[in-house]
């Protein structure tokens, strides 16, 4: 059995253990709508980030924040 073969079947092995689902982009938004929606989404969690790290200081603690 050649490598490229092994590879090919361990991806359908895996496609069907994840019940076909892949990484399909058909959530029926244009590549500007998902650009601005992944943007907002950084925007949130930086600023979900920021807050919990100025929380932490003003409680005294330190600010471990290394994710």
């Amino acid at each position: 059995m050649t490598r490229g073969n092994q590879r090919e079947k361990d991806r359908e092995r895996a496609q069907a253990r994840n019940g076909g689902k892949g990484k399909t982009k058909d959530d029926g938004l244009t590549p500007e709508q998902r650009r601005e929606r992944d943007a907002k989404a950084l925007q949130e969690k930086a600023a979900k980030k920021a807050a919990q790290a100025s929380g932490a200081v003003e409680a005294g603690g330190k600010s471990n924040s290394k994710k």
